[in-house]
């Protein structure tokens, strides 16, 4: 498996909960066992989770599945057909099936300054943030440039520290517009609420030492945190031959172009459909591919589910978020909002658990009614 992530280590869990007697090997780049990264970008960065419990596995699960880890180590190339995998720095690897969970990358802004701002990928940049939160203090000012979901649980998490957040978007409306008005206006009085300012429409022009600029305005920086979104990693796929197209393009069972090689996480993208980066679709991806890769049947992908936290209330968001052609509120406390495209409800957004992840895949994938919607949260 190269990649060391959530879809590596449950393709490899769910090879041995299936029989699997062979051998496993998982490459990741990272200095670490395979962890959960939704949390850091919460739970971690407020100090709420210890370092422990981030990890997908517990230490000792690898050795009692005989599941090898070759960490800090990255796959230079492969050779499908020839069934070899080569490392940097040399040493080659022969397989019989592989998974290419390599994941993805943060987009950097094309700005002066752009190498004096601060990224969130990893469990390392979440100790990096933190430390920059602690050296600030409280009261300080930040800049978060970035009006998605990292962006905004940043800004959530520091306004949380006692900091002073400023989040700039480019787009009029948070999340680009993507999860409507409706949520994005929402979301935007519970930010307000947390202490976080918002410059909605607004362009950062560079980044200066304590500061960041948007437009021609100087903003009193402590430090400035980007969170634009990420691009997959394909470059291994790509130079094996493997098709690719914003992502590795695979099938419901995760297979990619070639019949060695699968795909799964970050990287891949299911035929048709967009591509969903967050950690319940790799989990989900990952475990596909195990059974996959033993010729064992694959239920079709859930509906998409993605878990976020906005000024500290968790946000569920469930199915399309675009094709649809109106929004709508279900319940009178305006806490289940739907995405409806012929009176079908594609997507629903979900503030504070109102509504089950669980039954809201199924009544999205039922392609249920606004009415059947509202009949299930009772």
């Amino acid at each position: 498996m190269v990649g060391g992530g959530v879809a590596s280590a449950r393709c490899a869990r769910t090879l041995r909960r299936n029989g699997f007697d062979g051998s496993l090997l998982i490459v990741g780049a990272e200095a670490r066992a395979p962890y959960n990264r939704p949390p850091l970008s919460k739970e971690l960065l407020r100090l709420d989770l210890s370092d422990e419990l981030l990890a997908a596995e517990p230490p000792s699960w690898y050795e009692r599945r005989s599941v090898e880890l070759l960490t800090g180590t990255t796959v230079e190339r492969l050779d499908p057909d020839g069934r070899l995998a080569t490392l940097a720095g040399g040493g080659t690897i022969r397989f019989d099936r592989a998974l290419i969970a390599t994941g993805a990358e943060v987009r950097q802004l094309a700005i002066p300054g752009a190498d004096r701002s601060i990224t969130l990928r990893t469990a390392d940049d979440a100790a990096r943030l933190r430390s920059a939160a602690d050296a600030a203090g409280p009261g300080a000012p930040v800049v978060v440039v970035g009006g998605g979901f990292i962006g905004l649980e940043v800004a959530s998490s520091l306004a949380f520290l006692g900091l002073r957040p400023t989040v700039v978007e480019l787009a009029p409306v948070l999340w680009a517009g993507t999860l409507g008005v409706e949520l994005g206006a929402w979301a935007t009085a519970r930010l307000t609420e947390g202490g976080v300012d918002l410059r909605l429409g607004a362009r950062t022009t560079r980044f200066d030492e304590g500061a960041a600029w948007v437009d021609d305005e100087r903003l009193p920086a402590a430090f400035v945190v980007v969170g634009v979104g990420v691009r997959p990693r394909t470059e291994l796929a790509d130079a094996a031959g493997i098709r690719v197209d914003d992502g590795v393009i695979v099938d419901g069972g995760q297979r990619t172009s070639h019949p060695a090689i699968w795909a799964a996480g970050d990287v891949a993208r299911t035929d048709g459909r967009p591509r969903i980066e967050h950690w319940h679709a790799a989990r989900e991806a990952g475990e596909r591919a195990g059974l996959s890769m033993l010729g064992r049947s694959v239920t079709p992908p859930p509906a998409p589910w993605v878990f976020s936290e906005i000024g500290g209330t968790p946000l569920d968001l469930i199915g399309a978020s675009e094709g649809w052609e109106e929004e709508r509120w279900i319940d009178g406390a305006g806490s289940v909002l739907a995405y409806v495209r012929s009176d079908r409800v594609v997507g629903l957004a979900s503030i504070d658990g109102a509504i089950a992840p669980d039954l809201g895949r199924r009544l999205v994938a039922a392609g249920a009614t606004p009415a059947e919607v509202a009949a299930a949260l009772g």
